[in-house]
């Protein structure tokens, strides 16, 4: 990386990102987790794509080093790259209202890729609709957890962001 790319807003960005990995070490509630938040913020607001993906997947692994690698990561992985994607389409138009939008949408999207992950990599259910059924079923309290904590580190980081731009209009004129 140069210097056009090292600079106040890319080093702001990152900073969130990384307290983002950090948080996700800290006790919480099961999905209340500052995951998805991570990859839409970094989507949104990193302007070279290969940034939005690498360093918020790098952060998301070095949390998971810590808390442990488990069979079901590939799911995890894919629903991150695919939310940074969404973080691609809300760059041009961060409001309240498309940020709350793709917070949603980040929930629902993880919660329907990993438990169809645990449903076909897990003995636990029958291989068949009603299978799946289940394990969506047994997942709903994760979802509701996960819809919480995405919304809630989606407001503090795009929040965040938005008022230390106004404070320090340095981090509101470059892009990384």
């Amino acid at each position: 990386m140069n210097n056009k790319t090292i600079n106040p807003r890319f080093i702001f960005i990152f900073t969130i990102i990384l307290i983002g990995a950090i948080l996700r070490l800290t006790p919480h509630w099961p999905n209340f987790t500052p995951i998805a938040a991570m990859a839409l913020f970094g989507g949104a607001y990193f302007q070279k794509k290969y940034l939005a993906f690498i360093i918020p997947l790098v952060a998301m692994f070095l949390s998971d080093l810590i808390l442990g690698l488990h069979s079901y990561m590939i799911a995890v992985y894919l629903s991150f790259a695919i939310i940074v994607g969404f973080g691609f389409i809300l760059k041009s138009r961060i409001k309240i209202g498309s940020v709350l939008l793709a917070s949603v949408s980040s929930s629902i999207l993880f919660f329907i890729i990993t438990n169809f992950a645990v449903w076909i990599g897990s003995p636990f259910y029958p291989q068949n609709f009603i299978g799946l059924i289940e394990c969506y079923t047994a997942g709903v309290p994760f979802l509701n957890n996960g819809v919480l904590g995405d919304l809630f580190y989606n407001t503090v980081f795009f929040g965040g962001f938005y008022f230390a731009q106004l404070r320090f209009p340095v981090l509101a004129r470059n892009q990384v």
